[in-house]
């Protein structure tokens, strides 16, 4: 009974095994290659930049994109059970799917008058 269980048990010692040897090996085989900038508390490679205690205003393209992954995520979670299921769902599937479709859609245009599709 439990021999059904031993390729699952050595795959996760393989992949721990993975895990410890690259996090261990890193720190001696990685770059060393350090700059102010990467010293700095919340590194991300970009000179800090002083802002007031309330924090900097966000530009809306950042929640244009945000709100373009989530209506193609849900869109696409949405999509492939209808799929499916067409043929058990039957007329009443095809018009609910041509209503999510017909929404998405708004959501789409609206971001793309917006300007969240262009790259600058």
């Amino acid at each position: 009974m439990l021999s059904n269980y031993v390729p699952l048990v050595g795959l996760f010692v393989l992949a721990a095994g993975f895990a410890l040897f690259s996090v261990t090996a890193a720190p001696f085989i990685g770059p060393r290659r350090y700059n102010r900038a990467k010293l700095e508390a919340y590194e991300c490679g970009i000179e800090p930049v002083d802002q007031p205690l309330t924090g900097g205003r966000f530009p809306v393209k950042y929640y244009l994109t945000a709100m373009l992954f989530i209506v193609f995520d849900i869109e696409i979670v949405f999509l492939y059970p209808w799929a499916v299921a067409n043929e058990q769902l039957g007329v009443f599937g095809l018009v609910e799917m041509a209503v999510f479709i017909l929404t998405v859609f708004i959501a789409y245009t609206y971001v793309w008058r917006r300007g969240g599709l262009e790259w600058e």
